[in-house]
């Protein structure tokens, strides 16, 4: 870790980072665009939707963004630049792949790593790259994303008391006048995204859930009529930074009276994206390396699970319509395993802050209306294409 030596580098690299969601970085033509297709017309929204819909006669695409960790060690000169970095590798997975829709899959920003008062400048740079090319999104709320502030080891003065080191308020940078270690809340964060960004698709979700932000459900529509759903896309907070690693009971009252709403029959395919793993993801976990019917490269530490399950899993089993879970949380894994009838999936880890040299990239989903079908495949920063698996009969 680079020891801290002069404050002013954190804004030159805060800059270039914002500058940088202007840039596209092309890959090169070196065979691996085999799921690449020509850029998509988009139609910019004037209000935020719940609804999402096909093209006609093609797939729906979403990549996933896992653990980007923006804002980590902010105060040194190394996290800005892994902030860099970050943006480069989703630059390069988008113009591989021209998604459709983007699910930030949490730990968005090392919130315990931010000193200033709204740490929403570092969200919306983790953003930047998806909604410069016009790409709806969404976003899960992780364990890092509302963590309190952790004071640095290299702040200690000799005495033992820690120096407080506040932006510069000559900053040219917008939102790093004001200095706050109390950290920026989940509801602050969701709040702020809605506010100043037409294409996100985030929802702070039903009150009586607060803390417990991101629930809520997506429709993916047919192309032939809005109305009619090809998927519904549930986003659950599995807590973490401000209140415990949980989806609690509360939010599994809310997803099942909320199926029997709009899916009574369970005859639309429903996807769940949360960020921690359930304790369900130890027991169907490889050992040492990935062997069918797995799907995955990388299977490098234990699954790291909520801390306790009230119920979600028997709920999604008991479902004939859930067909997979997304999480991230674990840098080192990026497997698919089969769990009763859906599939339990990581995606892989995208950003450059948080632990792990991994190589990094992200998990695409492609869905086909008829027949209904989920392909997954990780993307990696420098193309490669790997671990495709079928996730529906």
């Amino acid at each position: 870790m680079i020891k801290f030596r002069n404050l002013s580098i954190i804004f030159v690299y805060t800059c270039l980072s914002l500058c940088f969601q202007l840039i596209s970085t092309v890959g090169f033509d070196d065979g691996t665009n085999r799921h690449h297709r020509s850029p998509r017309t988009v139609t910019l929204r004037t209000k935020p939707e719940k609804t999402l819909q096909s093209r006609p006669g093609a797939p729906f695409k979403i990549a996933l963004f896992a653990d980007l960790h923006f804002g980590e060690n902010a105060w040194s000169d190394w996290g800005p630049r892994q902030d860099v970095n970050s943006i480069r590798v989703m630059s390069n997975v988008l113009g591989y792949e021209t998604p459709d829709f983007v699910v930030y899959l949490g730990d968005v920003i090392t919130a315990n790593n931010i000193g200033v008062a709204n740490a929403s400048l570092y969200w919306d740079q983790a953003i930047s790259p998806t909604r410069a090319r016009g790409i709806p999104w969404a976003t899960v709320f992780g364990n890092h994303d509302d963590a309190p502030f952790e004071w640095p080891i290299e702040w200690f003065s000799p005495p033992g008391i820690p120096q407080v080191r506040c932006p510069l308020a000559n900053s040219s940078c917008p939102g790093e006048e004001e200095c706050s270690f109390r950290g920026t809340s989940r509801l602050e964060l969701m709040k702020n995204e809605i506010k100043h960004n037409v294409l996100s698709h985030s929802s702070s979700g039903p009150k009586e859930l607060w803390p417990s932000v991101s629930n809520y459900v997506l429709q993916l529509s047919s192309s032939e009529d809005p109305h009619s759903p090809v998927a519904f896309f549930y986003i659950l907070d599995s807590g973490g930074g401000s209140y415990p690693e949980v989806i609690s009971s509360a939010q599994v009252e809310w997803f099942n009276s909320t199926t029997q709403k709009i899916n009574p029959d369970s005859s639309v395919p429903e996807i769940i994206f949360w960020h921690i793993p359930s304790q369900a993801y130890k027991r169907v976990a490889p050992f040492f390396g990935i062997h069918k019917p797995c799907v995955g490269s990388i299977n490098k530490e234990r699954v790291a699970p909520q801390q306790a399950e009230t119920g979600i899993m028997k709920l999604l089993v008991e479902r004939p319509s859930v067909k997979a879970v997304f999480v991230g949380h674990n840098h080192g894994l990026d497997w698919c395993c089969p769990y009763s009838q859906l599939w339990l999936c990581f995606a892989r880890h995208t950003g450059y802050g948080g632990y792990g040299g991994w190589a990094k990239g992200s998990r695409i989903l492609e869905i086909t209306q008829r027949p209904f079908s989920i392909k997954s495949w990780i993307r990696m920063e420098d193309g490669h294409v790997h671990s495709e698996v079928i996730l529906t009969p």
